[in-house]
C-alpha cells in the first residue's frame, strides 16, 4: 500500500537541507546581522541621548545662572539710579528751601521797612486827619 522509495525521500532530504542552507546563508545571517546592528544603533543613540540630555541639563543651568545675575545687576543698576535720583531731588529741594527762605526773609525785611515808612508816614499825617475829624465833628 505504501510505497516508500528511498530515493525520492533522500533527495528531499538532500532538497530539503539544501534550502535550509541557503536560507540560512542568504536570509537569516543577514536579517539576524541587521538586527543586531539595529540594537547597537539604538544602545548608542539612547547613550548620545543621555550625554546630549546632560548637556542641555548643564546649559539650562548656565543660563539660569546668567539669569539670575543679570537679574542682580538690574537691580543693583535700579538702585544706584534711585539713590543718585533721591540725591539729586533732595539737592533741589534744599536749594529751593534755602532760595525761599532767602527770599522770605528778604520780604520780611522789605515789609519791615515799608510798616515804619507807613506808621512814620501816617504819624506825619496824623494831624491832618484830626483837623478833618474836628471840622467833620463841628459841622454835625
Amino acid at each position: 500500500m505504501l510505497d516508500i522509495s528511498p530515493i525520492l525521500m533522500l533527495s528531499s532530504g538532500g532538497i530539503f537541507l539544501l534550502i535550509l542552507l541557503g536560507l540560512n546563508t542568504y536570509l537569516f545571517k543577514p536579517l539576524l546581522k541587521h538586527m543586531d546592528d539595529r540594537a547597537e544603533s539604538i544602545k548608542s543613540d539612547l547613550l548620545n541621548a543621555k550625554s546630549n540630555s546632560a548637556d542641555v541639563d548643564g546649559m539650562l543651568a548656565e543660563a539660569n545662572n546668567v539669569i539670575a545675575a543679570a537679574k542682580k545687576e538690574a537691580a543693583m543698576i535700579r538702585e544706584q539710579a534711585f539713590n543718585e535720583a533721591k540725591e539729586t531731588a533732595d539737592a533741589k529741594l534744599e536749594a529751593a528751601k534755602s532760595d525761599i527762605d532767602t527770599k522770605y526773609s528778604t520780604f520780611i525785611k522789605e515789609l519791615s521797612v515799608e510798616t515804619i515808612a507807613l506808621r512814620e508816614s501816617l504819624l506825619s499825617s496824623m494831624p491832618q486827619f484830626t483837623e478833618r475829624v474836628q471840622a467833620k465833628l463841628k459841622s454835625i
